[in-house]
């Protein structure tokens, strides 16, 4: 089985954005992004989903993982490495 799918939900603006696809991209990780400004109500959707109306907000299947601070912590520590071979 392949690593599971990470989804970057991002805005063209957004300095943390960036820094999140350029951590996942230094790590190797692939992942899908989705820009809200192509997509009427997805805000609204994540706000729903998440809890959070800040960017990015990134997702490991269906199950959120969080924004730029999370992500950053996860992988100061290796736990984003771990994180995502358990969800595998």
């Amino acid at each position: 089985m392949g690593a599971p799918a990470v989804t970057v939900y991002t805005a063209g603006f957004c300095g943390y954005c960036i820094r999140v696809k350029s951590l996942l991209e230094r790590r190797g990780i692939p992942y899908a992004e989705v820009s809200v400004e192509d997509h009427a109500g997805l805000r609204e959707e994540l706000l729903a989903r998440s809890g959070r109306r800040t960017l990015p907000q990134v997702f490991v299947g269906d199950r959120f993982v969080g924004g730029a601070d999370e992500i950053a912590a996860m992988d100061r520590d290796g736990g984003l490495s771990r994180f995502l071979q358990s969800e595998e």
